[in-house]
């Protein structure tokens, strides 16, 4: 097994769960997307538990891919969810959004997790993995560790100018940008001063995309309801 996927599976509980477990087709990657596996999981290691993280103060959640005004024109995710982050990758982005509120900053989240097979129907749209996360070895939304999201201020509801919207996949959504102007620029450089201060790191060609950088998850393919049982 790649111990990179495997994540904190490991001893006795690996054993428990082995016959349950699911390899994605023609991958050595590890696949869970049976809710009983998760949950003897979480409850062997509460770390690794998915919280819901779109309805806390500071925090706003947009889920773009619930309707069909995204790049894919569908709409892959039920109309009503919540959103979750690995249990530490959740706790360091409520920090981040009582720094950022202080500031008069509140966090528009578009995405968080994302079942696996939502990122295989992606990878068919879009192969490249600058943009989307080659299923063949999952991402860290699948993992319950990365986030997209940007700002806006409390007081207007308006939102940060970043110099693109959302899934803008051009070179101008890069970090490495130069034809963003001051102010612009002033304001990734908020988001990612924010973001890094907690423990999560950008990726080169999504102003947007960060993922937490501590504990390796393996991926998941539950859904939001599955996910909410283990919550309520």
């Amino acid at each position: 097994m790649n111990k990179g996927s495997v994540g904190f599976i490991c001893g006795a509980l690996l054993t428990i769960i082995a016959p349950f477990l699911t390899f994605a087709q023609g991958t050595k990657l590890l696949v869970v997307d049976k809710y009983k596996v998760y949950k003897r999981m979480v409850l062997a290691d509460s770390v690794g538990k998915m919280v819901p993280i779109g309805t806390y103060d500071g925090i706003m959640y947009q889920p773009v891919y619930a309707g069909n005004n995204n790049f894919t024109g569908q709409r892959l995710y039920p109309k009503h969810h919540n959103t979750y982050l690995r249990m530490p990758a959740a706790k360091a982005l409520l920090a981040i959004a009582a720094t950022l509120k202080q500031q008069g900053y509140g966090i528009i989240i578009w995405d968080a997790y994302r079942p696996y097979t939502i990122s295989k129907k992606m990878w068919g749209l879009v192969p490249d993995e600058r943009y989307v996360a080659n299923p063949a070895k999952g991402s860290g939304h699948n993992r319950g560790i990365a986030v997209d999201l940007t700002l806006y201020i409390l007081d207007t509801g308006q939102e940060l100018d970043m110099g693109t919207g959302f899934d803008n996949f051009t070179d101008s959504a890069h970090h490495g940008f130069k034809g963003l102007n001051a102010q612009q620029q002033a304001n990734r450089n908020l988001l990612k001063k924010a973001m890094e201060e907690h423990g999560f790191t950008s990726l080169a060609t999504e102003w947007w995309h960060y993922s937490w950088s501590g504990k390796t998850f393996p991926v998941l393919d539950l859904s939001f309801g599955q996910l909410a049982k283990l919550t309520d």
